[in-house]
């Protein structure tokens, strides 16, 4: 089709279809969510829509690129090693278990692969919220070795989420502690807190707490925690159904200042 291919990728659980020359130029792009075409190249407008023929559902908008917002130049401004929009849910696990794999047998499993089991699940729950207007940001990094495991922004707020492997385990939660099956309980809800109170610092917005639990049996909360939402992996999208707090600049404002690693170094 005049030469031109039509390359999909995804990110945060959206496709964007893109039009490429021979020489792997982009020329234009499709956003199936926004239903836009954006042209590059606009005396090249009939050979893309060709090119985009078989792929386009319902109408579309033509025509170049929108100009973007001020959030969006901040975060073109931003220095690659700085962004971390790009990290994994897991990020800091993951690489951990790359530098430090661990022995091929031990008695019990690597307590750091069931952890990062978790964050994965919860992280792909929410980055499948990006499309309603809500961004995620995964392993957030804090002074002293600490770390975030999943921040979201959104229409309805902000959102600290701790995860916590629970797979075929009985989870009772009475305020500040945390029992897991058999298991000593924890203080844990002292740390989820610590985490938001750390984040609205850094944000200067409040963020508020949220124990996100995965693969529970049964969950018994006597109590309703101070501050702090627990809700299961199945349960997390349901925090898109909060709204009305944040308008769409205030959450694109608030993510360019989030996935900046700088934001977080005095907090």
């Amino acid at each position: 089709m005049d030469g031109l291919r039509v390359i999909p990728t995804w990110r945060h659980g959206q496709e964007r279809l893109y039009v490429c020359l021979p020489d792997g130029r982009n020329i234009a792009w499709y956003d199936r969510e926004a239903g836009r075409v954006s042209l590059l190249a606009e005396d090249r407008e009939g050979d893309v829509l060709r090119a985009l023929g078989p792929f386009v559902t319902g109408p579309v908008a033509v025509g170049p690129p929108p100009v973007p917002t001020p959030a969006e130049l901040a975060r073109l401004t931003l220095h690659p090693d700085d962004d971390l929009a790009p990290n994994r849910p897991g990020e800091a696990l993951l690489v951990a278990l790359d530098r430090d794999p661990g022995p091929p047998r031990r008695l019990r499993p690597d307590p750091r692969r069931r952890a990062l089991e978790a964050e994965q699940t919860v992280g792909d729950a929410l980055d499948r919220m990006d499309g309603a207007g809500w961004h995620a940001v995964h392993s957030v990094p804090l002074p002293g070795g600490s770390r975030i495991h999943h921040l979201l922004i959104g229409p309805g707020g902000l959102f600290a989420l701790h995860t916590l492997y629970a797979r075929k385990q009985r989870v009772t939660v009475t305020d500040p502690l945390v029992t897991l099956g058999r298991r000593e309980p924890t203080a844990l809800l002292r740390r989820v807190r610590a985490d938001a109170d750390r984040a609205s610092y850094a944000l200067t917005a409040e963020v508020r707490p949220v124990l996100a639990l995965v693969g529970p049996t049964a969950v018994t909360v006597p109590a309703a925690p101070r501050e702090v939402r627990v809700l299961t992996d199945l349960e997390v999208q349901t925090l898109a159904r909060q709204g009305g707090v944040l308008k769409p600049a205030d959450v694109e404002a608030l993510h360019a200042m989030a996935r900046d690693r700088n934001t977080w170094t005095r907090v």
